[in-house]
């Protein structure tokens, strides 16, 4: 299992235990859960670990990952110009770069919703009930 290109476990599956690094609880769970679906070989991510595990973190990022590249396409056809959306959302242009940066997880969820509005977006938010 991999986070951040970084080795952190590697399990063997057929001896069912840790060659390098120590599994948690929940890549344990996993790998469980993987073996009990019949899967013998494969690898894990940590990404997958996190998200099947609904990590609160990794969530938050996932959902601004989502509205960046949303923001990225919207401001690519927007008949406004870079500089008149800075204006609107009254910003720098290294600022503006950055929201716009898939990459950048420093920025908050209302920072990009102002953006997407500027866009002339409507973001929706849907909250349900969990299902088992």
């Amino acid at each position: 299992m991999y986070r951040d290109t970084k080795l952190v476990v590697k399990w063997d599956l057929d001896n069912r235990v840790s060659m390098k690094g120590a599994a948690s609880r929940q890549v344990l769970a996993l790998i469980a859960a993987l073996e009990a679906e019949g899967g013998r070989s494969g690898t894990i991510h940590v990404e997958q670990v996190l998200e099947y595990n609904k990590d609160p973190s990794y969530l938050r990022n996932l959902l601004l990952y989502r509205l960046t590249i949303e923001a990225q396409k919207r401001a690519a056809t927007s008949p406004l110009s870079k500089r008149e959306i800075m204006r609107r959302l009254g910003t720098s242009a290294a600022q503006l770069y950055r929201l716009l940066d898939q990459t950048n997880y420093r920025k908050s969820v209302d920072q990009v919703l102002a953006l997407l509005q500027v866009l002339n977006c409507e973001v929706d938010l849907v909250v349900r009930t969990k299902t088992a």
